[in-house]
């Protein structure tokens, strides 16, 4: 909502965004008076499909805005493309994606705005909150006003007109505990790859499980979730909800469901007093999103960032947990087992 506020986008313009991310994404364009365009997703990444972005591309479109999802980036070089052959802005949606680089730059900073979350579940986490990135002085004086009631303080002026604005200002509390946070990050981030490293080559003996592409244009990977690809037929056709219960009574924290696709997310309600894409007309066909519905209904298993922060024999645990899950697949499938299996 602020990247788009402050770059001065007009109410009712177009954003195009994946269809497989949290609500927040498509509720910052709509609080920002714009309406969110669903695409699909690469299915090998689960991030925002360039191709389909550019397909959806029309006279009203302002901005694009690309989904860093889980340990996996966007492929930048070719929004970026598209973004400058478009006259389109560029909002990285980077909350997932702390320390992530891409040909060694940093998330964030590959756009016009980057987004992170700093909510409680995050690789920084301040409890809630968030931070916009910006490299334009401009925008930037626009972001510091918007964020502080609209006041233009000294350094935060660079700009002719008077906006109204909110009082989304961070605490110095918040704060403080972010930068101790972020002077850890380093560390963590290595001794996660290591174990994932581990984890990768383990789980690369089981059958039926692979992780998503990682596109060697990804310098620093950011592990906020760590995302297996499953395949039923290798588990004797166990649906992959059967699968995340046997894993969870193993001990092994993962999720299936951890995003519904947009356009069938009971969050993304389609209430017309508070969602304008509602009032504007705008309706998502479920159907037209296949890569987001096999990802978020029958193939991804999400694995937490701090499942990976431990030592190498949790790694060389959760791999023998899956190994276990995949020896007794046709007992699961005789006897299911029951039970919630949305994001936990």
């Amino acid at each position: 909502m602020l990247a788009l506020q402050a770059a001065r986008v007009t109410p009712g313009a177009e954003v195009i965004t994946s269809a497989y991310t949290f609500v927040g994404t498509a509720g910052g364009i709509v609080a920002a008076g714009c309406v969110p365009v669903l695409v699909d997703v690469d299915p090998e990444t689960y991030c925002t499909d360039p191709r389909a972005v550019e397909a959806a591309v029309t006279p009203r479109t302002a901005a694009v805005m690309p989904v860093h999802l889980a340990c996996t980036m966007a492929d930048m070089d070719a929004l970026g493309e598209l973004a400058r052959r478009r006259s389109l802005l560029v909002i990285e949606d980077c909350a997932h994606a702390h320390g992530a680089k891409w040909r060694g730059r940093g998330a964030g900073s590959l756009g016009d705005f980057g987004s992170f979350s700093m909510q409680s579940s995050k690789l920084l986490t301040a409890g809630e909150g968030g931070a916009v990135t910006t490299n334009d002085p401009t925008f930037a004086s626009r972001l510091a006003s918007l964020v502080n009631c609209g006041r233009k303080e000294p350094g935060a002026d660079r700009f002719p007109e008077q906006m109204l604005g909110h009082n989304l200002r961070m605490t110095e509390w918040q704060a403080a505990i972010l930068r101790a946070q972020l002077e850890r990050l380093p560390e963590q981030s290595a001794r996660r790859e290591r174990n994932l490293a581990r984890f990768e080559k383990g789980i690369a003996t089981v059958p039926g499980l692979r992780p998503l592409r990682r596109d060697s244009r990804v310098t620093e990977r950011a592990a906020y979730q760590f995302v297996l690809r499953y395949d039923s037929h290798a588990f004797a056709d166990v649906p992959r909800d059967h699968v995340i219960l046997a894993l969870r009574a193993e001990g092994v924290p993962c999720s299936g469901r951890f995003y519904t696709p947009l356009a069938e997310d009971p969050l993304f309600a389609a209430d017309p007093l508070t969602n304008a894409a509602t009032r504007a007309g705008v309706g998502y066909d479920p159907t037209a999103f296949p890569a987001a519905r096999r990802a978020a209904f029958e193939e991804s298993i999400w694995l937490p960032h701090e499942l990976f922060l431990g030592s190498e024999s949790d790694a060389d645990d959760a791999v023998a947990a899956f190994a276990r899950v995949h020896a007794h697949a046709a007992e699961l499938r005789a006897r299911p087992p029951h039970g919630p299996v949305t994001r936990r």
